[in-house]
């Protein structure tokens, strides 16, 4: 109060509050959407008292009237409390609202957060349960499969768990290879370390580096030819690809000849990372098997060779173009000015279990989005 009844006297006011007290229930529930809904289910204040002390400029002439400002004061606050806990729930609620439940990873996917039930509210904690089933773009058939139920530890010594079945990476598994992201064409523009020519076999398979007086470019074309096969154990983690290659020559005026083809076995090892708030997967080429199918030329004894050239293709060139592909990761939390503190990742037969912290710094000035729209 920057000024009394004199127009050219000023003065000050302060106000104490005694015996405040404040009980709040906030009703949280899954709205039709999927998204987290919070509603005001009741509220009640009470103030002991209220003490209104004027200062500064001609206050001694006024003090008469402290004790007429503290009962509107009073009925002011208790009138008003619970109204504006009212507005900032709703203001929450209509945050949530627009919180994305489908959120596109990549060129080939999306995956769903949405809440699968309501949450479970406890004394010390909250629970929870989020779809997280990823899908190709366009394309929202579950997949054939239910996720295991698992439960999350015991443990107060972090701030967040985060529970990650193996529903969640199989349907990752099944939703890149009905978008076609393991299938890849291998030319010399992707084979950067090596030089992808027919004369690159001589020490492999001899058979088709003679077949060719003038050294060819190749092409090698790799097919899933069923979803991958992700097993989540202790501590490891393994993806099983199955599919077929085809490998070609490309001849003058760029007609191609087939070579040979034949079946193939991957076994990589998934490697889990967290990086900006993102779970990034990774493969690692662990073991190869190659069978033949069909080549123009006989050398079915240089199998081994032909498995050893086709696993080294494999981790210098395949790998690290579908870790590129998986590089965008997988969104953990996208709560604004939200930053997840020393995660760590614990893998467990059937699921895996984030633990972290979290930091949240709110930028100056007045209200803002709770959630990031991206």
């Amino acid at each position: 109060m920057n000024a009394w009844l004199l127009s050219k006297d000023q003065g000050g006011i302060t106000v104490s509050v005694s015996g405040l007290f404040i009980a709040v229930i906030i009703k949280v529930s899954r709205d039709s959407t999927g998204r987290l809904s919070m509603l005001l289910h009741n509220c009640q204040t009470s103030i002991n008292s209220v003490k209104v002390k004027l200062s500064g400029g001609s206050s001694w002439i006024y003090s008469f009237l402290s004790g007429s400002i503290e009962k509107p004061v009073h009925t002011k606050l208790n009138k008003n409390l619970c109204l504006n806990i009212k507005y900032k729930i709703q203001m929450m609620d209509a945050h949530l609202r627009k919180h994305k439940v489908l959120s596109q990873i990549d060129a080939f996917v999306q995956i769903d957060y949405s809440l699968v039930s309501s949450p479970a509210v406890f004394k010390s904690h909250m629970n929870l349960d989020l779809k997280g089933t990823v899908y190709p773009l366009g394309n929202h058939t579950d997949p054939p499969f239910v996720p295991a139920p698992f439960a999350l530890p015991n443990k107060d010594d972090s701030m967040l768990y985060l529970g990650i079945s193996s529903y969640f990476l199989k349907s990752a598994s099944l939703a890149y290879y009905k978008a076609g992201a393991f299938n890849i064409t291998m030319s010399k523009e992707l084979a950067t370390t090596f030089n992808l020519n027919t004369a690159l076999f001589k020490d492999f398979v001899p058979e088709i580096a003679l077949s060719y007086l003038t050294a060819c470019p190749m092409l090698l074309k790799l097919m899933a030819t069923s979803p991958p096969v992700i097993s989540l154990n202790a501590d490891r983690c393994i993806l099983q690809i199955t599919g077929c290659v085809e490998v070609f020559a490309v001849l003058p005026y760029s007609t191609t000849q087939y070579i040979f083809a034949g079946n193939l076995t991957a076994s990589t090892r998934v490697y889990l990372t967290i990086t900006k708030q993102k779970l990034i997967i990774s493969l690692l080429l662990k073991r190869l098997q190659f069978s033949l199918l069909h080549s123009i030329l006989g050398f079915s004894e240089q199998m081994s060779l032909a498995e050893n050239f086709l696993s080294y293709a494999l981790q210098s060139a395949v790998i690290p173009e579908i870790n590129d592909k998986l590089g965008k990761g997988f969104p953990l939390l996208n709560l604004a000015h939200t930053t997840l503190t020393g995660p760590v990742i614990k893998m467990n037969p059937g699921h895996l279990v984030i633990a972290t912290d979290v930091d949240y710094k709110r930028k100056e000035g007045g209200d803002e989005d709770l959630h990031s729209h991206s």
